[in-house]
C-alpha cells in the first residue's frame, strides 16, 4: 500500500526534531455547493531541525515515531 503524501505549511518548530504542519483541503458543500476550507495539524519528524515556521513542506506517512509522530519531512515543496 503506498504511503500517503500531503503538503502544508510549518506552524510550529518548538520541539526537537520535530515541526507542526497545517494541511488545508477544499472541498464543495454537498447541498449548498460553496467550497469550504478545512485544515488539520500533523506532528512531523525533520531529523535535520533544518525547517522553519512558515515553510511550505511535504509530508510522508512512516511508522509511528512517538505517540503523536506517524509523518516524516521528505522536501520543500517551493523546491520540487
Amino acid at each position: 500500500m503506498p504511503r500517503r503524501v500531503l503538503q502544508g505549511r510549518v506552524v510550529s518548530d518548538k520541539c526537537d526534531k520535530t515541526i507542526t504542519v497545517i494541511v488545508e483541503r477544499r472541498f464543495m458543500h454537498p447541498q449548498y455547493k460553496k467550497f469550504i476550507t478545512r485544515s488539520k495539524k500533523y506532528a512531523a519528524h525533520d531529523e535535520a531541525n533544518a525547517h522553519k515556521v512558515g515553510d511550505v513542506v511535504r509530508i510522508r506517512e512512516c511508522r509511528p515515531i512517538s505517540k503523536r509522530k506517524r509523518w516524516e519531512v521528505i522536501a520543500d515543496a517551493a523546491a520540487s
